[in-house]
């Protein structure tokens, strides 16, 4: 959790395993002043306090963590989504073989790897891709061949590249990514029309993620709604909800 201002003692921020004091960065992001030459109108300084002094808060219902914290990936370049071929007995959807759980796939320095996005289980590792084709770079585009259940099929990767993620699901939920302490990125959820942030922080919108010591990489939802990333230089975190939640 973020400290808010003049908050005392400094709380202690457990990101993916690892005890980070963070209420020195907290402290010198509240008083980072914008570059010269930058001025910033009434509305936009009360905004970038806003998203400041948020803390992070868990993702609200439907939207669970599929990890514990997160799952370390060491040199992470960029994630993308795929469908598993079959239906998964923990996707709850009953629909068959051709609605299986969202499947992440994970490029880093050391290989390729592929999270089931319901239940978290490393179902596929290549440790030693074709140098050819191994990165998204090496493709116009930016994709990378799949890998165990998804072998034979291309996987646009979202990340250090370039690319992206779904934005929006079609049943209203939106996500950001914001920095208004660069190079430290906040990612944000919201849900509704208009404009959420006016709303309190816990309302409409959620500041779930603060990248404080990693590289923000990449963050959207799969092409079905049902998943949310968050990509780091050092680690993935998952969320999930049920089918039609």
């Amino acid at each position: 959790m973020d400290a808010g201002p003049g908050t005392s003692p400094a709380p202690v921020v457990d990101h993916c395993g690892v005890k980070k004091r963070a209420a020195k960065a907290q402290s010198a992001e509240l008083s980072a002043e914008p570059p010269l030459g930058s001025v910033l109108t009434p509305y936009q300084q009360a905004l970038r306090d806003r998203m400041l002094a948020a803390p992070v808060l868990p993702a609200p219902e439907p939207w669970r963590p599929v990890f514990a914290s997160c799952a370390p990936v060491g040199g992470l370049l960029g994630i993308g989504f795929a469908t598993h071929p079959d239906s998964h007995p923990d996707s709850g959807n009953g629909r068959g073989n051709d609605s299986g759980n969202d499947l992440v796939m994970v490029v880093s320095h050391d290989g390729h790897g592929l999270f089931d996005a319901v239940t978290g289980e490393k179902v596929a590792r290549d440790r030693d891709p074709d140098p050819e084709s191994g990165t998204p770079d090496a493709a116009p585009d930016l994709t990378c061949p799949g890998l165990g259940p998804i072998a034979g099929r291309r996987v646009h990767i979202a990340g250090l590249f370039g690319g992206g993620l779904h934005a929006t699901t079609a049943d209203g939920w939106h996500v950001e990514v914001v920095s208004p302490a660069w190079p430290h990125h906040r990612v944000l959820l919201s849900r509704g029309s208009g404009m959420p942030h006016r709303d309190p922080h816990g309302e409409r919108w959620w500041h779930v993620f603060h990248s404080h010591g990693s590289e923000h990489r990449a963050a959207g939802f799969s092409p079905s709604g049902r998943t949310l990333a968050v990509a780091t230089s050092s680690d993935v975190t998952l969320w999930t909800r049920a089918p039609g939640m």
